[in-house]
């Protein structure tokens, strides 16, 4: 049966693929699997269009502006970006700009980039450095790293100046997984609230802080943030944009889970074909489609088995660590968790990768988009500085980018190329709003349930 034969049930939102699961594909690999990765949350949220205007508003893009960026936890940077007193990294989004600093005494702290005397901006936007002292470039009042008044020239024709009403205001600052957090809203819950499940799972071998940036590309998107965020939170795009990868990608039967209000996940496996793909396949066929280099399988196992037991291999001698208790899923499937508002993890080994999207200086139609990948590194790795973020613009191909890899750089083109032309429809639709499914566009109307708590409903 086809997966558009299925017939639906009573109840909206309980659909699923015919076949079985991406978790009754990862439950019959046959090797112990970390628990929080075959847990099941699905919810029915609803099914009423999202309006357009939520991309393409200004007003709509005034109030995220307000009432969502200085009040949501928010990764600003790793902690291997500030890994010595003194180091010091900017993040903008939107009008916000912030300055975030390690200092003397380790302690990583967040300031406006603004300087307290007339306005300047302390630091470059998009910046990093070292320095002994925050300093501004304009008429040189300086503050320690810590944030205390230090020096104003001509000290004696300020004499309204205190140091403690002009020490830098604080924003908080919150560590997990060798990620800085930063909320700008004093009152807000902490971080751990944000997180809730997230913590949980990513425990052990999860643990994102036991690794580091391999790789860093600032890609330009000429859409809305959120429409980009959106592109990566269902494998239902699957079918016709990558639509090469039908014979080896397991997209209509993946599994899309609803942990809490910031907290959602998918997951489809590598190396079993699509439930649309109905041509027949021994194990070798898929095999030679995944890896074109020869790679056999022998009798009686599957390729999902012999590519992550390679991989294991082959990826553990390259960095140096000991792959051999993770499952075959988390060395080839594509586990994606989503953080409100705007992040995006992958625990898997082989795609390790972290996103980021936010608004690119104060147009609702552009976007910012880092993709991280992070490898994991030997047991006591020190801080280091990663590379350097490599910025590509809209029309630049991710495989453009040097020590990207050029398969993969084609497939993140597939990913973005629809998103300038949906937002052109965003804006010329007679249909004022999208449609979501069910059941695999679920995480996507929760994200938008959780947006609305911050901002309130219209």
């Amino acid at each position: 049966m086809a997966p558009d034969d299925l017939q639906m049930p009573a109840e909206p939102g309980e659909a699923r693929c015919p076949g079985p699961s991406a978790r009754d594909i990862i439950l019959a690999d046959g090797r112990p699997v970390h628990p929080p990765l075959v847990a099941e949350s699905p919810v029915f949220l609803g099914d009423a269009d999202i309006p357009y205007d939520r991309y393409v508003s200004p007003a709509f893009f005034e109030r995220e502006m307000t009432k969502l960026w200085p009040r949501t936890w928010q990764w600003v940077c790793r902690e291997e970006h500030l890994p010595e007193p003194g180091d010091w990294i900017t993040y903008e989004i939107g009008r916000h700009a912030i300055l975030v600093v390690r200092g003397e005494d380790g302690q990583i702290r967040a300031f406006p980039n603004v300087c307290m005397h007339r306005g300047t901006q302390l630091k470059p936007p998009a910046s990093s450095g070292g320095a002994a002292e925050l300093r501004c470039p304009f008429h040189g009042w300086s503050w320690t790293l810590d944030g205390q008044l230090r020096h104003i020239p001509c000290r004696w024709d300020f004499p309204h100046v205190t140091d403690a009403a002009f020490a830098l205001p604080r924003f908080r600052v919150g560590l997990w997984g060798g990620f800085v957090f930063v909320n700008m809203d004093p009152g807000a819950p902490p971080l751990e609230a944000q997180l809730g499940p997230l913590a949980e799972h990513f425990t052990g071998r999860w643990d994102l802080s036991k690794r580091r940036i391999a790789l860093h590309i600032q890609k330009e998107l000429d859409t809305n943030w959120k429409a980009a965020l959106e592109a990566f939170l269902e494998a239902y795009h699957v079918y016709e944009t990558h639509a090469q990868g039908l014979a080896t990608a397991g997209d209509a039967n993946a599994c899309y889970d609803i942990f809490s209000a910031f907290v959602t996940r998918f997951v489809h496996t590598i190396g079993t074909p699509s439930p649309h793909y109905t041509v027949p396949q021994t194990e070798q066929d898929i095999m030679d489609k995944m890896r074109p280099d020869g790679l056999r399988v022998p009798e009686g196992r599957t390729a999902r088995a012999v590519l992550a037991e390679t991989l294991r291999a082959e990826i553990g001698a390259d960095w140096g660590v000991d792959l051999s208790d993770f499952s075959d899923s988390e060395m080839i499937d594509s586990i994606e968790y989503h953080l409100f508002p705007n992040m995006c993890l992958f625990p898997g080994v082989s795609l390790p990768m972290v996103y980021r999207f936010r608004p690119l200086g104060m147009d609702p139609g552009r976007t910012i988009f880092d993709l991280l990948f992070l490898r994991i590194v030997p047991d006591g790795t020190g801080l280091a500085l990663p590379p350097e973020p490599i910025p590509l613009s809209a029309d630049q191909s991710y495989a453009s980018a040097p020590g990207m890899n050029p398969g993969l750089g084609a497939v993140y083109d597939q990913d973005t190329g629809n998103l300038a032309a949906q937002y052109r429809g965003f804006l010329a639709s007679v249909k004022r709003g999208q449609t979501l499914g069910n059941y695999q566009e679920a995480r996507i109307r929760r994200f938008h349930l959780t947006l609305d708590q911050y901002l309130g409903h219209d």
